[in-house]
């Protein structure tokens, strides 16, 4: 690949790189701190049991205070709004009798959506107009709490990083290091070691550390799907425009896909453009799906297995397209072998030209 400075003198390709690199860092600041600077509660889904005097007010007194926050959705009793939690469809439920307030909620799908829910149900006991003073007002039922070994959800949280990159350099073995040909052996080598990462992945997250404990299964075949949705939109981008796609998947998974997920958060706490583009990444979808597998029996997880599976089958697309076009893309194998210096080897045997051996060499007199 040309380097695109080399034509300029010295002094100006410092002047770039020292502009250039600057600006790149600044930006991957702002993509990281950015949503975690504007994050507060927007549209979550929220249960409220009955439709008793104290169950309206509780209604008011939480829409006025933080208008658009939550998403109420009302339940008969306490077991549909429990069984609502536990499938996520709501991230947790307040049940308000005649002396406490029951705040029911799950840190399995989110330890900071909990810690809000905590939040709010104490600052209800708390007010003079709560139902009943005291530490008894309040009850905090964890209905899908998160695994003993991880009980704040931190090993979660910080695989998912290292699962993009691992990803992406899955994709750069497969498709620069090594330059699988034709197509489908690469789409066989990206299936293959996606399957073995996501078993590396799996033993390492919950065989040593604990954070993955239901599904073994299901939680496999989500860690690989992940990365494979990962690698091959890598690897396909590549095979469309080169190793450029390598610097614009690590953009796009790295620098907007994590920051973007919500993993350390909940969707539901950033701003919802964030919110949107995040899910509809790899990585986003990703750690959602995980959840679903490892701690809610596979609720709530068909819309990003739909999401992977999309990624991973554009991927594919693009890596056939990129290698069996018509049109020359960079994995063209004539494009390959235009860029690829040639050898020419002289064999004893080819006839000569003309040029005298050294013994032929006669010399004067």
């Amino acid at each position: 690949m040309k380097n695109p400075l080399a034509a300029h003198p010295p002094w100006r390709q410092l002047l770039i790189v020292s502009i250039v690199l600057p600006l790149l860092i600044a930006l991957a600041v702002l993509a990281f701190a950015w949503p975690a600077a504007r994050m507060r509660p927007r549209n979550v889904p929220v249960g409220i049991v009955g439709s008793t005097p104290g169950s309206e007010q509780l209604l008011e007194r939480l829409s006025a205070a933080q208008p658009g926050a939550f998403d109420f959705r009302l339940y008969a009793d306490r077991s549909a709004a429990r069984a609502a939690v536990a499938d996520r469809d709501v991230y947790g439920a307040f049940v308000v009798t005649a002396h406490r307030i029951s705040v029911l909620e799950a840190s399995a799908s989110s330890p900071a959506m909990a810690q809000v829910l905590d939040t709010v149900g104490r600052s209800l006991t708390a007010d003079q107009s709560a139902p009943a003073g005291g530490t008894d007002a309040l009850q905090i039922v964890d209905v899908v709490p998160l695994a003993r070994d991880d009980p704040r959800g931190a090993v979660f949280a910080a695989s998912l990083l290292p699962l993009t990159i691992c990803s992406i350099l899955v994709a750069a073995a497969v498709g620069v290091v090594v330059r699988f040909r034709p197509a489908w052996r690469q789409l066989v080598a990206l299936s293959v070691l996606s399957a073995m990462a996501g078993l590396g992945s799996y033993l390492i997250a919950q065989g040593f550390l604990g954070a993955l404990p239901n599904q073994p299964l299901a939680t496999w075949a989500g860690l690989s799907l992940t990365i494979l949705a990962i690698s091959a939109s890598t690897s396909g981008l590549i095979a469309l425009v080169g190793p450029l796609g390598l610097g614009l998947a690590a953009v796009l998974m790295v620098f907007i896909g994590n920051p973007f997920s919500g993993v350390t958060s909940a969707p539901e706490l950033l701003p919802d453009w964030v919110r949107l583009v995040g899910q509809w990444l790899p990585p986003g979808a990703g750690a959602n799906l995980l959840r679903s597998s490892a701690y809610f029996g596979g609720d709530g997880a068909a819309a990003h297995l739909g999401v992977l599976v999309v990624w991973a089958a554009l991927g594919f697309a693009a890596i056939i397209l990129g290698h069996h076009s018509p049109i020359r893309f960079a994995a063209d194998p004539a494009g390959w072998r235009a860029s690829t210096p040639q050898l020419v080897s002289v064999s004893p045997a080819m006839p000569r030209t003309g040029a005298a051996r050294p013994s032929e060499v006669q010399t004067p007199g």
